[in-house]
């Protein structure tokens, strides 16, 4: 990978993986509703799921794509479908302080699996693979996904640094429940411009 290939694929790693999306939009509501060290797993799920994920797609799902693409627009339905129950999931949170005793973040697994019903990931990783990745090879693809994975982690993390500062702000029971239901929408419109791209 050149210099200059690198430079743009960082500032597309940083980029994408700091903008809105499913992912932090999910963390932020985590961290106002659980605190940072119950979110923790779920935000370390996300990095290592996801680098997972590029390693996964470079190794042979995208050949899976490019020769079946319906199977793109299955996969497109099921995480839309279980996009809208997370939604409402989070639409429903209880208070924190009931949250604390009944209410559960994504555990590091769920997170890691979640990456795979995630549209903006899946854009992101086949990106990725198909535009940055220089060559074919288990090297190229593994230099790929290390440097995503170096930069993901950082960039999304302040997502639930911002929901635990809110979580100050949302004591009222109807403040919070508020904020579960803006993020809830938001959680939906962040798929809009996914669902729209080929």
């Amino acid at each position: 990978m050149t210099y200059d290939i690198f430079f743009a694929f960082a500032t597309f790693c940083f980029v994408s993986s700091a903008t809105p999306g499913p992912n932090n939009l999910m963390l932020m509501a985590s961290g106002a509703n659980f605190g940072i060290k119950r979110t923790i797993p779920h935000w370390l799920g996300i990095g290592i799921g996801f680098t997972a994920m590029i390693v996964l797609v470079g190794v042979g799902l995208i050949q899976v794509f490019d020769a079946f693409p319906i199977t793109y627009t299955v996969l497109k339905i099921l995480s839309v479908g279980y996009l809208l129950y997370l939604a409402w999931k989070i639409a429903n949170a209880a208070p924190p302080s009931e949250a604390i005793e009944t209410g559960k973040p994504l555990s590091f697994l769920q997170a890691c699996a979640f990456q795979w019903v995630n549209p903006k990931a899946w854009a992101m990783a086949l990106t990725a693979i198909s535009v940055y990745t220089p060559t074919e090879g288990l090297i190229a693809i593994l230099t790929t996904a290390l440097i995503f994975g170096v930069i993901n982690l950082p960039a999304c993390s302040p997502w639930m640094f911002i929901g635990q500062q809110m979580r100050r702000f949302l004591t009222d029971p109807k403040k919070l429940r508020a904020f579960n239901i803006l993020m809830a929408v938001l959680l939906v419109a962040s798929l809009y411009p996914i669902l729209l791209s080929e």
